[in-house]
Order: structure tokens, then C-alpha cells, then sequence
């Protein structure tokens, strides 16, 4: 049994080959212009570790059937090597990444609350006392007490809910290139920048779109000139004032 399984391990990415190859290749292309070592030993590893990686267990295929398959999982691993590479490269990134430095839209890099268009809506709206956007709308009765708190809270200096604001944060999940649009963007008194979350359960995907959150954070904070940012998490209506206190960087 040994012997016939390793066969089938070579067989099954020996036919595979081209696919890495190919996909690693315009990844590369596409995310590794400033790599500064050999690219095309680069390549080269990232070719071997998606090898790899789809010969291996990693690979859960539902339903379970499809994968007990070699050709229908041959044919899935296939269509989805394009999502494969991109999960594999940003695990290598944030594993190796040295220093980190933002990249800015070349169209627009610094955007304001000025700037938003007008928008028409049904849901459920309030006037706000320390937002630029003079009406909050809300999504859930959490939001909205989460906005009575920014709008009454002495350290809060202004604050505004995500929405139309074009505020994003690229990241990657399921090898999925996705937006993540944090809920509250505030500024305190202390003349910190805070980006608010609130969420109830965590998932996977939440827990994704976090680590690429800290990256951002980092990455602007790196470079100094914007202030000072930091992000939380509400897990409870009432937590917010507590999220707003200075945090002791000591």
C-alpha cells in the first residue's frame, strides 16, 4: 500500500505541475514587484510549496465524496488553484514580511468625511452631535447605541459610522481577494485614531480580516504621518466606553 500511494502522490502532481507554475507565476507578477532577491528562485519556492500543499491532507473538499475522487478532486483542486496560491502566498507574507510600508491609492491617497457623496436610504437614522455626516443610519440597535455613546463621551473629539466613506481594508480569505469595511472611525481627545468594531461571535473570515486590520495599523503608524491609529473589537453594547480609554503602551 506504501509504495502504491507514493506513486500516486508523484502521479497526482506530476499532472498538476503546470498549474502552480503557471498561477504562482502571475501571482509573482502581480504582488512580487518589490521583491528584492532572485525572482526567479522565488518562484521556484513558491511553485514547490503549492506542489506541496495540494498533494497533501490540507485540503478538505466538501462534500467529503468529491474528494475521495482523484479525478473530481484533481478537477476541483484545479479550478481552485488561483484561490490556493493566493491563501498559501499571504501566509508566506505575513510569516517573512520585514517591515511594512502602506501602499497609497494612486488616484485618491488621502480621503475625507467632506468628500462623501449624498445618498438616499430607508433604514432607520439619527441626528449626530460630533460626526461630520450630521445623520448616523443604523443597521442594528447596537449600532445605534454604540453611536450614543460616541456622541456623548468626553474623549470622543469626532467620530463617524463607515458607511459611503470608501474606507476599506484589502484582504485575503479562502484565497479570495475580499474589502473589509470596519464599522467607527473616531478621533479622541488624546488626538488618536481608533478604528471600532462591533462583533458579536468571531468566525474565521473575522478573525482574517482582523490580521490584515493590525497590518494596516502597523503599516501607518510605520509611517508616521497620519498619527496614531489603533483598533478594537465591541463584544457587548455596553463596552465601548472602556474601548475609548487611552491604552497604556508602557
Amino acid at each position: 500500500m506504501g509504495p502504491a500511494h507514493s506513486q500516486d502522490v508523484r502521479d497526482r502532481s506530476a499532472r498538476l505541475s503546470p498549474l502552480p507554475r503557471r498561477d504562482a507565476g502571475g501571482l509573482l507578477h502581480y504582488r512580487g514587484p518589490t521583491w528584492a532577491g532572485n525572482k526567479d528562485f522565488l518562484l521556484a519556492q513558491l511553485v514547490r510549496i503549492v506542489e506541496r500543499f495540494i498533494t497533501s491532507d490540507k485540503i478538505h473538499i466538501v462534500p467529503p465524496l468529491f474528494g475521495a475522487d482523484d479525478v473530481k478532486r484533481r478537477l476541483i483542486v484545479t479550478l481552485n488553484m488561483g484561490p490556493i496560491v493566493q491563501h498559501l502566498w499571504e501566509h508566506l507574507r505575513f510569516e517573512n514580511a520585514a517591515t511594512l510600508v502602506p501602499v497609497f491609492d494612486t488616484a485618491q491617497p488621502v480621503r475625507s468625511t467632506g468628500d462623501m457623496q449624498a445618498w438616499f436610504t430607508s433604514k432607520p437614522c439619527e441626528v449626530t452631535k460630533r460626526s461630520h455626516i450630521k445623520l448616523c443610519v443604523y443597521d442594528s440597535a447596537w449600532e445605534a447605541s454604540e453611536s450614543y455613546e460616541l456622541d456623548r463621551n468626553p474623549i470622543v473629539e469626532a467620530w463617524v459610522k463607515n458607511d459611503h466613506l470608501g474606507f476599506e481594508i484589502i484582504y485575503t480569505f479562502d484565497g479570495v481577494v475580499r474589502k473589509y469595511r470596519p464599522d467607527f472611525l473616531i478621533r479622541l481627545t488624546t488626538g488618536e485614531m481608533l478604528i471600532l468594531e462591533t462583533k458579536g461571535q468571531d468566525t474565521l473570515k473575522d478573525k482574517a480580516k482582523r490580521e490584515f486590520l493590525d497590518e494596516w495599523v502597523r503599516a501607518v503608524n510605520g509611517q508616521g504621518g497620519f498619527g496614531t491609529w489603533r483598533w478594537a473589537v465591541s463584544r457587548h453594547p455596553k463596552d465601548v466606553g472602556g474601548l475609548l480609554e487611552p491604552v497604556n503602551r508602557s
